[in-house]
C-alpha cells in the first residue's frame, strides 16, 4: 500500500510539474540592433545579447526560451533579422516552425559614457586605482510580439545606469562572451548586464505573475517619461 501510495505522489508530482512546464510562455529572443554609436558594438554582438538575455529569462523559471539555432535560421529566412520588423504573417510563421508564442524584439537606442577625473588616483606597478569616474547610461526599447495575432502585446522602453571609481588590474575573469567579453567589469558592460535583468524581471511580471508588480511598473514608466519631458526644453 505504501508502495502504491509513493507511486501515486511521485506520478501526481510529475503531472503538476508537466504542467506548469507547459504553461510557461515560450519566447524567442531576436537578435538585438542599434541605433546608437556605442563604441562595444560589432560584428556579433546583437546576438550575443540576445543570448544573455535568454539566460536571465531561463534563469527566472517562469519561460520556456527557444535556442537560438532554432531560431536564427527562421528569422533570417523572415527577415526579421535584416529589418527589425515584423511583417504581416512572419510571426506566425516563425511561431509554428520554432514553437515560439512570443517574439522578443530589442533595440538599443540611446548609450551615453562619461569619464570625469576625481582627484587622489594612484598608480602602482602600472596598475591604477581611483583617480577618475566612469558612468554608463543605456536605453532598450522592447517590443514582445504575438506569433499567432502578429500584435505587439508589450511594449517598453528599459533604461540602465551604472557608476564606478577607474579601477585597472589587467584581468579579465569572465562572464561575457565574445566581441563584449572585454566589458565585462566596466561601467558599460554593468549596465548592459542591469537592462537585461531588468528586461527579464519586467517580462516575469507582466506575462506570468500579473500581481501587484505590474503597478509598480507603471509607477515606474510613468516616472520615467516625466523625468523624460522634464529634460526636453522646447523654444
Amino acid at each position: 500500500m505504501t508502495t502504491v501510495r509513493s507511486l501515486a505522489l511521485l506520478l501526481l508530482g510529475f503531472l503538476l510539474a508537466a504542467n506548469a512546464m507547459a504553461q510557461k510562455p515560450v519566447l524567442g529572443v531576436a537578435e538585438f540592433k542599434n541605433q546608437t554609436a556605442a563604441g562595444w558594438w560589432r560584428g556579433g554582438v546583437g546576438w550575443e545579447l540576445s543570448g544573455m538575455l535568454s539566460n536571465e529569462l531561463a534563469g527566472t523559471e517562469k519561460f520556456r526560451v527557444v535556442e537560438r539555432s532554432k531560431l536564427e535560421t527562421v528569422l533570417r529566412e523572415q527577415d526579421l533579422g535584416a529589418s527589425g520588423r515584423v511583417r504581416q504573417g512572419t510571426a506566425a510563421q516563425i511561431g509554428q516552425l520554432t514553437g515560439a508564442q512570443y517574439l522578443v524584439l530589442g533595440t538599443v537606442s540611446a548609450y551615453e559614457e562619461k569619464t570625469q577625473g576625481t582627484g587622489g588616483g594612484i598608480s602602482i606597478g602600472g596598475f591604477s586605482v581611483g583617480g577618475r569616474s566612469d558612468e554608463a547610461y543605456i536605453a532598450v526599447d522592447l517590443r514582445v510580439v504575438n506569433a499567432t495575432t502578429g500584435e505587439i502585446d508589450f511594449t517598453r522602453t528599459v533604461e540602465a545606469r551604472s557608476g564606478g571609481f577607474g579601477l585597472s588590474l589587467g584581468a579579465y575573469r569572465g562572464g561575457f562572451g565574445g566581441n563584449l567579453s572585454q566589458y565585462e567589469n566596466t561601467p558599460a558592460g554593468k549596465a548592459i548586464r542591469a537592462v537585461l535583468m531588468e528586461i527579464s524581471e519586467y517580462l516575469a511580471c507582466v506575462m506570468v505573475e500579473k500581481g501587484s508588480c505590474v503597478a509598480e511598473y507603471k509607477e515606474k514608466e510613468q516616472k520615467r517619461r516625466e523625468k523624460t519631458r522634464g529634460a526636453v526644453k522646447l523654444e
